[in-house]
């Protein structure tokens, strides 16, 4: 039995040893596995490395003479965590922040309720949009006050105990117009867009979006290298910088200087005809390179309102009329170019009316039983040039104007260029339609198409592409430039031009535009006031404009274009009394500036022409005898200073017993921090 017993102890004890080694196995397999778990499963342990990255920002656009129109900068949002501040400790950092950033303390202190009026405790933006310069000094004080103990730990969801500070983030790209209207709408203006986080501007109207891809990269820069403690870049030889690339800037044609008159000018010509919008370009005839493109129709591309949407469009390339009498050159030069006519062949003009079957009826303003082919333009005949017409066939006459650039785009480098439209050659090889399209009725063009056409008068019968954009540069100082979509055209011949050149200079002499006259230059061009189309009737309403060219002996040539869209002061609507004016006045600036040097020098006086009192101002355009020039300064200074109303006698009253002045607190400067202590401040 003591055998049975001892037996039974033994096979106790080993069941239990065992049991004890199969739980020791079991523990051992469980802690091996967890550790081959953590092993393989992915942990989220902070890099070793950090980067810094550095966008890289969009290209300038910069004037002639070397004024920044258009600049990107960087913008930064300043961000802090609510619970990180003691509440004791708040007011004197608001009013800290407030002195660095510019903003109102209490627009600060509103950042940090919610709308039941609860302290925010989770991230704050404090600010958004804050400029470089801004941000450093932030920066700055975020240093500063770290140093000086004004934040405090917190405990994160996991308890981990965090020190939070004034963080200073990179959040986008912001597009400056420090000159505000100025080239407008050639300019154009920009949206931001979200790109992962990152604000940045594309261009959505004018040389912005024309040149889109050259002034934007996306060649962002960035600093990698290893991290410390709070995550900051070490600087050692294992450190990797990748600069960044920046777009390209673009140098325009355009002197700011001469383009800042020239919109002075048409604003105040534009209130004393009142208009509904003057157009006016200059450029150099042989070259194309624009001087000067101005609308007085502009708006702050920054600030874009309600008012400013019908200005949002160039209407140099984008606004397409029946400009009238201006087609009249055109057509006598196709003419001329297939020798059907010569300068001097004579018309019967049948006193200024011709019947066309038995309802069609062209008449002209000024009566004449005859004139020759010059006359006709010189004399702004319809009877005349439909005749002229008459002799080419519909098909020379449709590809003369196609040779001009009409019914094509202009090649003028803004956003948009319509093509315009001229009548098919089906219509066109009947006499009433070609005598129509004549004298500039039933087609469509635009001011870049006609600018340029008449350039072929003034260059050898070449009619040049207008260009705004002289060169494209990188941050290396490499030049590039980009050849036009549309180039150069041959119109005519040389000879034709010529006669034609000869011509508009007899129209300037003798003609409607002899208010365009400057003495010692050679001035021509050529009048057009046309009938506006409404509802498919023409309503008393006109376009009037003037194209032509100024020349000097020195071999200085300008194309110059005027387009006045509805002058509605009585009779200003003809192109005698409103676009001619204005052509005159942009010759005078030229010969002001130097641009034009006249043949026994310069005039004393600006041109004797009357003007009408504009509404806004006291006075017409002054006639200005030896006028210095004013600055660039000065161009953007012209409202002259308020007058201080004149103070009322008051009558001697009581002195009041004086009361104690509260203590001053003298305000604090960013300077006097720098001397001040924790408790000073808090």
């Amino acid at each position: 039995m003591n055998k049975n017993i001892k037996n039974m102890v033994l096979h106790q004890r080993k069941n239990k040893i065992s049991f004890l080694f199969i739980l020791l196995v079991a523990t051992m397999a469980i802690f091996l596995f967890s550790v081959l778990k953590t092993i393989l499963s992915p942990r989220d342990i902070p890099s070793q490395y950090t980067i810094v990255h550095d966008r890289s920002l969009r290209g300038d656009i910069i004037s002639a003479d070397n004024y920044t129109l258009s600049r990107s900068q960087k913008t930064y949002q300043a961000v802090i965590h609510g619970a990180s501040i003691d509440p004791a400790k708040r007011k004197a950092f608001v009013r800290l922040f407030s002195i660095y950033s510019g903003i109102p303390e209490e627009d600060v202190l509103k950042k940090f309720k919610d709308k039941n009026g609860k302290d925010f405790r989770g991230n704050i933006v404090l600010a958004k949009d804050i400029n470089f310069k801004s941000a450093m000094q932030l920066k700055e004080l975020a240093y500063k006050l770290r140093k000086l103990g004004a934040f405090k730990t917190t405990k994160t969801s996991s308890g981990i105990e965090v020190l939070y500070g004034l963080d200073i983030v990179e959040n986008g790209e912001t597009r400056e117009f420090p000159l505000k209207d100025v080239l407008s709408p050639v300019l154009g203006y920009v949206r931001n867009r979200n790109e992962e986080r990152y604000s940045r501007p594309h261009g959505i109207k004018g040389l912005e979006r024309k040149y889109e891809k050259h002034i934007t990269s996306k060649k962002n820069g960035y600093f990698k290298g290893e991290r410390d403690v709070v995550a900051s870049v070490i600087h050692n030889k294992n450190s990797i910088e990748m600069p960044r690339v920046d777009g390209m800037d673009l140098h325009l044609n355009v002197p700011l200087a001469f383009q800042r008159r020239i919109e002075l000018m048409i604003d105040r010509m534009k209130a004393s005809i009142d208009a509904d919008e003057i157009l006016a370009g200059v450029m150099e005839s042989s070259t194309g390179k624009v001087l000067a493109l101005a609308s007085t129709e502009r708006y702050d591309p920054r600030h874009i309102h309600n008012k400013d949407i019908s200005a949002l469009d160039p209407k140099f390339s984008e606004y397409a009329y029946e400009a009238g009498s201006v087609i009249k050159p055109l057509t006598l030069a196709i003419a001329l170019n297939h020798k059907v006519v010569t300068p001097d062949t004579w018309f019967n003009t049948y006193n200024g009316k011709l019947k066309i079957g038995k309802r069609r009826t062209i008449s002209d303003d000024e009566k004449f039983d005859a004139l020759t082919a010059t006359d006709i333009i010189v004399h702004s005949s319809n009877v005349g040039i439909s005749q002229i017409s008459w002799r080419l066939t519909g098909q020379q006459f449709r590809d003369g104007l196609i040779k001009f650039g009409l019914s094509k785009p202009s090649g003028l480098d803004l956003s948009r260029d319509v093509p315009g439209r001229i009548k098919s050659l089906h219509l066109l090889n009947n006499n009433m339609h070609r005598a129509n399209s004549s004298y500039g009725y039933g087609m469509l063009v635009t001011f870049a198409q006609l600018f340029k056409a008449y350039s072929a008068f003034n260059n050898n019968g070449v009619a040049v592409t207008p260009r705004l954009v002289d060169y494209l540069s990188d941050d290396k100082g490499n030049r590039y430039t980009l050849e036009p979509k549309e180039g150069d055209l041959k119109a005519v011949e040389k000879k034709a031009a010529g006669q034609i050149h000869d011509i508009l200079l007899e129209v300037v002499k003798r003609g409607t535009g002899v208010k365009a006259q400057y003495p010692g230059l050679e001035i021509g061009g050529k009048t057009g006031t046309a009938h506006i189309a409404k509802g498919g009737r023409y309503v008393r309403e006109y376009h009037s404009s003037f194209y032509g060219f100024a020349n000097d002996k020195e071999g200085h040539k300008y194309t110059i274009g005027v387009l006045v869209i509805r002058a509605k002061k009585y009779h200003k609507y003809f192109a005698s009394q409103s676009a001619v004016p204005t052509f005159r006045r942009i010759v005078d600036i030229l010969v002001e500036l130097d641009y034009l040097k006249p043949e026994g020098g310069k005039i004393d006086t600006l041109s004797p022409i009357k003007l009408d009192k504009p509404k806004e101002d006291n006075g017409t355009m002054p006639e200005r005898t030896n006028v210095k020039n004013p600055s660039i300064n000065e161009l953007f200074e012209m409202k002259s200073k308020p007058k201080p109303k004149p103070k009322r006698k008051k009558r001697p009253a009581a002195k009041p017993k004086p009361k104690p002045k509260p203590p001053v607190r003298k305000p604090l400067t960013k300077e006097k921090i720098e001397e001040l202590s924790a408790e000073d401040l808090f």
